[in-house]
């Protein structure tokens, strides 16, 4: 039997990726699903798009609603929320920091204390400063994380894996892509992706 896995594309600027980065490694784990953690970078996806920032800001009324919704869904999860001083903020040095975690135990630790340093404690997550700090908190080697971070080798892992997103068809994030290729695309989204992978295909 082959073992159920669910690729988790996300963006550390994403207020949606927020939601889901906090909830789903308990769903996953109840439902006995694997994560396969995808960090990428929505700006790159964006720009192939025809828009030079988030669409959340480019058109105002759809900003707005996406906060009062995130206000209202962060309740009802139990999760903290403050609007970022800045958005959407920097998530490179993260998602950089990420692409090295993806397959260690830390990353789903790392990357809730990362959200939540965002959409919680409105701290900048592109100050080094910041992530050296989340880092240490979690008991892990900062410093050399980091140098191992922003060493060309893992940048461009980094630009190849926002690509290989645009190349599968994302357009935004969080997205969910299934082991036969079915994506689900929103927060909203990720308990039906969970369902697919469990029970197969519905349609």
């Amino acid at each position: 039997m082959s073992a159920k896995t669910l690729d988790f594309w996300f963006e550390f600027a994403s207020s949606y990726s927020y939601l889901s980065v906090m909830r789903i490694e308990p769903l996953a784990r109840d439902a006995g699903v694997t994560i396969n953690w995808r960090p990428f970078l929505l700006g790159p996806v964006f720009l192939s798009l025809g828009w030079n920032d988030s669409p959340f800001n480019i058109y105002p009324p759809k900003g707005r609603y996406m906060w009062r919704d995130l206000a209202r869904l962060a309740a009802r999860y139990g999760l903290p929320l403050t609007m970022p001083s800045r958005f959407p903020r920097s998530g490179v040095l993260a998602a950089r920091v990420a692409i090295l975690g993806a397959a260690e135990p830390w990353i789903g630790d790392f990357a809730r204390a990362v959200m939540s340093a965002n959409f919680a404690n409105d701290q900048d997550i592109a100050d080094p400063a910041v992530i050296h700090a989340i880092l240490t908190r979690l008991g892990l080697p900062a410093d050399a994380l980091l140098a191992d971070a922003t060493a060309e080798p893992n940048k461009l892992a980094l630009r190849r894996q926002t690509e290989q997103a645009t190349e599968r068809g994302l357009f935004g994030a969080p997205s969910f892509i299934t082991p036969d290729g079915e994506m689900f695309w929103g927060n909203d989204r990720l308990e039906d992706a969970l369902a697919w992978v469990v029970d197969g295909p519905t349609i």
